[in-house]
């Protein structure tokens, strides 16, 4: 190639940063279970997209059990996606009813939290914060 391309073009700078947010997502799981459906496994478990084992903390999945209503245990998918994007640098998004319900009840976040559209938003520090409480109950999306 005679002139290679200039690391200031946007296309050039997009794509790899498009690269490099899809390696960061080689950690999410493929498939979300729902919860009722881990607590029946001996060893709670689902396949990241880079093909790995991610197994859910038996600990938390039973305490799970212990506080929630049997309609959420059957609704609630795990880990419970959160969406963090460039272009709302403060917050999260989850698309998730069953997740937002699932955390009032924990107390994580405010009771009058509510759905904005498809989904509801929370400030980034407080979804590192349950993340850091509920490990393997949270991943984080990485989007451009």
């Amino acid at each position: 190639m005679p002139y290679p391309p200039r690391i200031p073009d946007e296309s050039v700078l997009s794509r790899w940063i498009g690269l490099e947010v899809s390696r960061m997502n080689e950690g999410l799981v493929r498939e979300r279970l729902p919860l009722a459906l881990l607590l029946s496994s001996e060893k709670p478990s689902s396949v990241t997209r880079n093909g790995e084992l991610y197994q859910f903390d038996r600990d938390l999945i039973e305490n799970l059990e212990k506080v929630l209503p049997d309609d959420l245990r059957h609704r609630l998918k795990l880990p419970i996606f959160f969406y963090l994007a460039s272009d709302t640098p403060d917050s999260c998004s989850c698309p998730d009813e069953a997740a937002l319900s699932v955390l009032q009840l924990l107390g994580e976040i405010n009771p009058l939290r509510t759905m904005q559209g498809e989904r509801f938003w929370i400030s980034r520090p407080i979804v590192y914060a349950i993340q850091k409480k509920y490990p393997t109950m949270i991943q984080i999306v990485m989007g451009v």
